[in-house]
């Protein structure tokens, strides 16, 4: 991937010398945090970290009212020799670009997320989350989270190594941030308690896939306008989609595979979606919520 030399991001946050890294369990607080954002995550937490995914599933969406509020450390700016630091900062800003672009075609404007960098644990506006979780969007505060050790946990436990690869994860937590400013996510949240277990499992497939298109509208874009892409890597992207498939993760942590449990959607269903926007770079065509066959 082409990235040196490009514009960084002036909405990351450096919290990895705040303190923040002492462990404190998983209190999520509620369904109105993290949410169906990062769901799946629970799987990659049971296989990878031996953490029991139904733990984390019910802190992720049980009941128990909001999260609390918690008061987060200040944070800097990552240092200038950090290049994995430089590396996330230059894909947000190229998903800053592409995004901005693309609610003004549409008649809108981009509000911006941040991105902040943290170790170990770190209070969010959905509770607390944790490097274990994997990266994540907090719809609260409209900030992703990441602990860049995560990449690491891609290329040497996931199967999914490669600059591009760690590339979509950062575009697919933005594209749950575009579906919060699109009213999206609050749509499907407020179903909580209205539908069963299994609709909301549906509903969640349905907008974790649309996060993966609008990962592919991205990458469609910003290769038009920076020619980010070399050879090999929209191969990488497409591994990373398939390695972290309900169906795949389920495989390789318990030996069986439950459908009904899905919450991002099969390996196959990932690739397609992202390679749907890749393909056209269309907003309108990442509609997953009335595709009749996902």
């Amino acid at each position: 991937m082409k990235w040196e030399g490009n514009r960084q991001s002036d909405n990351v946050e450096d919290a990895r010398g705040s303190g923040g890294g002492g462990g404190r369990g998983f209190p999520i607080g509620g369904g109105r945090g993290i949410g169906l954002g990062t769901i799946a995550i629970a799987l990659v937490a049971g296989w990878v970290f031996g953490i029991n995914p139904l733990t984390v599933l019910g802190l992720l969406s049980g009941g128990g009212g909001p999260a609390p509020v918690q008061q987060q450390a200040p944070a800097g700016k990552p240092p200038a020799d950090d290049q994995m630091a430089r590396f996330v900062s230059t894909v947000l800003a190229d998903t800053e670009d592409v995004w901005r672009e693309q609610f003004k075609a549409l008649g809108g404007t981009y509000r911006e997320p941040k991105l902040r960098l943290f170790r170990g644990s770190e209070p969010t506006a959905c509770g607390t989350g944790q490097a274990a979780m994997g990266p994540f969007y907090c719809p609260g505060d409209q900030k992703v989270y990441i602990d860049l050790s995560f990449y690491e946990t891609m290329r040497t436990r996931l199967g999914a190594p490669g600059d591009f690869a760690q590339a979509y994860v950062i575009a697919h937590e933005v594209g749950h941030h575009v579906q919060n400013l699109m009213g999206i996510t609050s749509k499907i949240d407020s179903m909580r308690g209205r539908v069963s277990e299994a609709q909301q499992n549906a509903m969640s497939v349905r907008l974790e896939l649309q996060a993966d298109c609008f990962a592919g509208v991205w990458a469609h874009h910003a290769q038009a306008a920076r020619q980010i892409l070399e050879e090999g890597d929209v191969e990488e992207a497409l591994n990373a989609a398939s390695q972290i498939g309900d169906d795949t993760l389920q495989r390789k942590s318990q030996g069986t595979v439950q459908p009904e449990t899905f919450t991002h959607g099969t390996s196959a269903q990932r690739v397609t979606w992202f390679k749907k926007g890749l393909a056209t770079g269309s907003v309108q065509q990442c509609n997953t919520f009335e595709a009749r066959q996902l």
